[in-house]
């Protein structure tokens, strides 16, 4: 059987931490930013850990 193909749109958009969490940017941050406040975009600049309903998921398809 053929090796499992990790998916080229996750590798992409996550990263795995050391301590095995997986990390994603905000969404809303590419276009359409005049309307939203320095705060909003600062904020949305930053790293998050995807929560734990999606973890499975996002997982198979970086570790497929």
């Amino acid at each position: 059987m053929p090796k499992m193909k990790t998916v080229s749109s996750a590798k992409k958009r996550f990263k795995v931490t050391a301590s095995g969490k997986i990390k994603r940017k905000h969404a809303f941050k590419s276009h359409i930013l005049t309307k939203k406040s320095k705060v909003r975009k600062k904020r949305l600049t930053a790293f998050t850990i995807v929560d734990k309903a999606d973890h499975a998921n996002v997982r198979r398809m970086l570790l497929a």
